[in-house]
């Protein structure tokens, strides 16, 4: 998120990550009962756009590279995940695509989980690792480059569809280009807002967004929701302290219809996305079900939608924003 709000996860708290995922894995297995789903296979890719460069104080200029770690529906037993190089589900598709965007100082790692479920759901996602915000970017993540992360997914997505369109490799005929959804977290979900709805960088071809945790670019502007802007879920946390809860209620309440908000009571700004449970079943389920919805045109899709979203205590599904609260001393006019 913008400075002073800003989730800092090196390589330690990925490993920490890492390590309390394994020690809660009987919670995961139990959090939300299993869909049936494909396998998933994996494959990492290098896009490089010559257009666009990267210049650090000291060094040469070099074009920007994106690494993407691609998860697909594979052919197979549900139960194999991240297989390198599996053999796709072809028969089964095309499957709709899905963007993610990580948050700044992390990479796509840590989400895993949740990328996972979205693939075993029927989707192919692509999780770019941005060269200058990531964890391990040269010289230290550099947070100033967030302005260029909407044009990086964008290029994503177009280097996406011309593989798709190949005359062979793993990804040949696999995606519906006409079903694509962007999504993030934390600064990842500042750039997937941005590409969805705002007039500087909004991509046409983008047909829904997620945004977790996320708030609109500072200094930017633009956020004018430019028709036919997309339908929109956007997921918060009310005890995050890096995105504050107003930051997300702020750019809900600008966007049109169709448009949801799942608010988790008492959840922080990381965990929810990447390991604590229940909140990760429960953003499984409603983001998935969105995503059926809205890419896939299910009819059952809304029911299951409300349905995961409503949890007593622990996660709410609406379509409105809670009233902004007036300043402290403030009096009516």
């Amino acid at each position: 998120m913008p400075r002073g709000r800003t989730v800092r996860l090196g390589l330690r708290a990925a490993a920490l990550l890492a390590a309390l995922a394994m020690h809660t894995s009987a919670a995961l297995a139990t959090a939300a009962p299993a869909r049936p789903g494909f396998a998933v296979g994996e494959i990492v890719v290098r896009f490089t756009d010559r257009s666009r460069f990267i210049v650090r104080p000291g060094q040469r200029r070099v074009p920007r590279t994106l690494v993407t770690v691609i998860r697909y529906p594979a052919a197979g037993d549900p139960s194999r995940v991240d297989v390198i190089g599996a053999p796709p589900a072809r028969t089964a598709g095309p499957f709709p695509l899905v963007v993610f965007a990580h948050g700044f100082d992390i990479t796509p790692a840590p989400y895993a989980r949740l990328l996972r479920a979205w693939t075993r759901a029927g989707y192919v996602v692509a999780a770019p690792i941005f060269p200058v915000t990531n964890s391990n970017a040269p010289g230290g993540p550099d947070e100033s480059d967030l302005i260029n992360q909407p044009t990086d997914v964008s290029f994503v997505i177009t280097q996406l569809l011309a593989a798709n369109t190949a005359a062979h490799g793993i990804l040949t005929g696999l995606i519906n280009a006409a079903q694509i959804a962007v999504s993030g977290q934390s600064d990842g979900g500042s750039t997937a807002l941005a590409v969805a709805d705002n007039a500087h960088y909004a991509d046409r071809r983008v047909r829904a967004a997620m945004i977790l945790a996320g708030a609109e670019i500072p200094g930017v502007g633009g956020y004018a929701f430019p028709p036919p802007a997309p339908p929109l879920l956007a997921v918060q946390g009310t005890a995050d302290i890096f995105n504050a809860p107003e930051s997300t209620y702020e750019f809900f309440r600008l966007a049109p219809r169709p448009k949801f908000l799942l608010r988790l009571p008492g959840a922080p700004h990381l965990g929810p996305y990447t390991y604590e449970q229940p909140q990760l079943g429960i953003v499984e389920q409603v983001t998935i079900a969105f995503l059926d919805r809205y890419l896939k045109a299910d009819p059952g899709a809304r029911a299951r939608m409300w349905k995961a979203g409503d949890v007593p205590g622990v996660a709410a599904l609406s379509r409105g924003a809670p009233r902004k609260l007036k300043p402290a001393g403030a009096t009516r006019p």
